[in-house]
């Protein structure tokens, strides 16, 4: 890549960075604020939160010094590329998770309310970074490009990554049969909604008010599913088309790497405007940091008040002063 193309990945990636993480912490102050925690689908949703924050704090840094830029030895390059995959996992998993809750809530409503409680959510949120952190430091285990005795190379990604993993193990094994699986359940949650509502169903809890707000719910989650797989599958569609056929230009993967990695700071603009709980956080946030609007609003209303008071002590007087 050239100079000037360098400096723009690199100007990209930061900002990219920043928007993750102030669009992220966001999140997770909005779920807390508004006592979301207590609900298992917003647990899931934290955790996602927490990947994204993740990507920009730790994997894009850490994305853009395994691209050559640094010498260190074979293991620490390894591991550092292995961190990065981790949290891609973590983002599968919980997205995975969400996705079950949702079906699970639609599938079963009486059982669901009575039987998940929160510890179940966030056992479940630890059996996903935990499984993450398997599959994600397999290559520490020996799937990796280890051949020769130099302890000290120039860290880039597919020089200690084997590019059969990324494809056979990672792309076609770990992340395409969860989005399969997924995208199956968010089918099924969408017309077992449908038919409820269409046959009109009335009782407590299979009301159309309550399908109405878990469709509402499960098109933002599906949203958040839909973009991510369109910013993570051409990484790993050029991925699999080198590997098992042709060379692929290397722009080209700059470009897709930064499509991945812009997915974690996506997320946050999505649940703006598709989550009402976290909507209304957002709200409160913009008008604390917004003191001249409020300085505005309430001088407004003072000369409202005084105007009132005016008109008021004027209508007095020409009652106690008849002409």
């Amino acid at each position: 890549m050239a100079d000037g193309a360098e400096v723009i990945y690199t100007v990209l990636e930061v900002i990219i960075a920043v928007a993750c993480c102030l669009g992220n912490v966001l999140v997770i102050w909005a779920v807390w604020t508004r006592g979301a925690l207590r609900q298992p689908t917003f647990c899931f949703i934290v955790s996602l939160a927490v990947a994204d924050f993740l990507v920009g704090a730790l994997a894009i840094p850490l994305a853009v010094l395994v691209d050559g830029w640094v010498e260190m030895s074979f293991y620490g390059c390894l591991f550092i590329s292995c961190v990065v995959i981790v949290l891609t996992q973590a983002s599968v998993h919980s997205l995975l998770a969400i996705a079950v809750d949702r079906f699970l809530c639609v599938y079963i409503p009486l059982r669901y309310k009575g039987r998940v409680k929160l510890v179940h959510s966030w056992a479940v949120v630890a059996a996903c970074w935990a499984t993450a952190a398997v599959l994600g430091f397999t290559p520490m285990f020996g799937w990796n490009n280890r051949e020769s005795a130099n302890s000290t190379i120039v860290c880039a990604f597919l020089t200690v990554i084997p590019m059969s993993y990324m494809v056979n193990f990672n792309f076609f094994s770990c992340l395409l049969p969860p989005m399969i699986i997924m995208s199956v359940l968010y089918c099924y949650i969408f017309c077992m909604i449908y038919q409820q509502l269409r046959g009109g169903v009335g009782s407590t809890i299979k009301s159309s008010a309550y399908y109405v707000k878990e469709q509402k719910l499960a098109s933002s989650l599906a949203l958040v599913l839909a973009l991510f797989a369109a910013c993570w599958l051409p990484l790993h569609i050029m991925n699999t088309v080198k590997f098992y056929w042709s060379d692929v230009p290397p722009n080209a993967f700059y470009i897709g790497i930064l499509l991945s990695h812009a997915n974690s700071a996506v997320n946050p603009v999505v649940y703006a405007f598709k989550v009402p709980k976290i909507k209304e956080a957002y709200k409160m946030v913009l008008k604390k940091a917004l003191p001249c609007k409020r300085e505005q609003q309430n001088q407004s209303s003072q000369t409202a008040e005084n105007n009132g008071s005016s008109n008021t002590n004027s209508i007095a007087k020409s009652a106690t002063n008849p002409s």
